[in-house]
């Protein structure tokens, strides 16, 4: 017969069995609250704090590990009634079921944190702690209004640092009980009247660190309400740093203490001043490399434009029309030579050319003739020479006419160029050459001395003047 086939056995080792089973809890149990009592208390070297928590039903291993345990502001004792605020695991080592403790607080401020807690859930729903709904502080109060009891250490911390910080921006206190029943009542009423009068930027609702049960008037929701419809802004500093209540999560800004409240009000003086300080001296720098830019501007401006003023552009162009003066008697003096030569050859050549002359020739030449010639031959020589001498003297006039004529159009062209060259032509236009008792002209006022004789030629006729000292509305020119 056959024997029956066993399965294979699926087996795991109780490590592997009880990583499992954590893994199980932690993935399926959130972060939860448990009330119980505090039994079996140990405080280890190490600083971590381990305890039974436990009701009349059952009971739970707890371990708070010392980070935590040194947040809390009163240390456990065994037979306390506690609400812990944990995560459920497994202790491998032992196996055991137990809570890892995040926060753990007395178990009557239990019933408060549950409802702290739904109130912070709902309003935030509503968006009532939205940062686009929360107001700018002013960064340079007129005034500073403190909403505090006027007998608790908050307001002389507050006014102190203000004291400090800014001491001329006055302070008002608008007194309000900061605990007990109907303390959130009085703090509405408080801020109403704060926002009617409108005679601060800026409200400090601010009180010292408590419970959570002192701390409770903080948490009300008319307050929160009120708080967010205050039209000041409103700076919350209620209790310590890890204080956190409805109004500091739903004013403009939360501080850690009311001392930081008033930092965050007030601007610093000293600081402001060495700012100020510091600006002006920044300032003067930029005003004095500005102030010497202008000025080396206005030093280039006054050398350009003394540069174009028309007496020196006048003492220039009178420099140049000395050069151009010399420049035109040397080269008329030149074109005289030249057309005086030309002319001499020409008369040379005229000379040697003459009609006359060869008249004489012919006659000459005659007289030998007529004694070899008859009358008839000679009648007819004389009249052809005659003819000839005729049509010579016609060509003769014709070519001197013509000779002339040319030369009267380039003598008409070297006049007008001369004219436009010629200093009389400046001087039509209103000038004056202005030279001094020896004849030199005159470039400079301060070539001649007071009571020197100077001598101005105009277009027509001359000014014999004598140098007076300039007045001062002249003195610039």
């Amino acid at each position: 017969m056959n024997e029956p086939v066993v399965p294979a056995r699926d087996i795991v080792s109780v490590s592997a069995l009880v990583r499992q089973a954590r893994g199980l809890l932690e993935m399926n149990l959130p972060m939860l609250w448990v009330e119980g009592e505090i039994s079996n208390l140990a405080r280890p070297a190490s600083g971590h704090l381990y305890f039974t928590l436990k009701d009349e039903f059952a009971q739970v291993r707890c371990a708070m590990f010392r980070t935590r345990a040194l947040l809390l502001r009163e240390a456990p004792a065994n037979g306390r009634q506690v609400l812990v605020r944990a995560r459920v695991t497994l202790y491998e080592a032992r196996g055991e079921f137990q809570l890892v403790v995040e926060s753990l607080e007395p178990a009557g401020e239990g019933r408060l944190r549950r409802a702290f807690e739904a109130l912070r859930a709902r309003l935030e729903a509503e968006g009532l702690f939205d940062a686009a709904h929360k107001r700018a502080i002013p960064r340079l109060a007129q005034r500073i209004g403190v909403l505090t009891s006027p007998a608790g250490a908050a307001l002389r911390d507050v006014l102190t640092t203000l004291a400090r910080r800014a001491p001329q921006i006055p302070v008002i206190v608008y007194p309000v009980p900061v605990q007990g029943d109907g303390a959130a009542a009085k703090i509405i009423a408080m801020l109403k009247t704060a926002a009617a009068r409108a005679e601060c930027d800026v409200l400090l609702l601010v009180r010292g660190g408590g419970s959570l049960e002192d701390l409770q008037a903080f948490n009300d929701e008319a307050l929160a309400r009120a708080v967010r419809a205050c039209p000041i802004p409103v700076i919350a500093g209620i209790g310590h740093e890890t204080d956190v209540s409805i109004t500091d999560l739903v004013a403009d800004l939360r501080a850690a203490t009311p001392t930081a409240a008033a930092v965050a009000a007030s601007p610093d003086t000293a600081d402001w001043r060495e700012r100020t300080t510091r600006l002006t001296l920044r300032l003067h720098g930029a005003l004095q490399r500005r102030r010497q830019r202008l000025a080396q501007l206005l030093q280039s401006l006054h050398a350009r434009l003394d540069r174009q003023q028309p007496r020196r552009r006048l003492e220039a162009h009178a420099q140049r029309l000395d050069e151009l003066d010399g420049r035109l008697r040397r080269a008329l003096a030149a074109h005289l030579r030249q057309r005086r030569q030309r002319q001499a050859q020409l008369l040379m050549r005229l000379a040697a050319q003459s009609p006359r002359r060869r008249l004489a020739e012919q006659r000459r030449r005659l007289k030998t003739a007529q004694g070899r010639l008859e009358p008839a031959t000679l009648r007819r020589r004389m009249q052809g020479l005659a003819g000839h001498h005729e049509a010579l003297v016609r060509r003769l006039a014709a070519a001197m006419r013509h000779r002339l004529a040319v030369q009267q159009a380039r003598y008409a062209a070297l006049l007008r160029e001369l004219h436009a060259l010629s200093p009389l032509a400046t001087l039509a236009r209103g000038y004056a050459i202005v030279r001094d008792a020896e004849g030199r002209a005159l470039r400079h006022a301060g070539d001649v001395a007071e009571g020197s004789r100077i001598t101005a030629q105009l277009a027509h006729g001359r000014l014999h003047c004598r140098v007076e000292p300039a007045g001062d509305d002249e003195a610039g020119l």
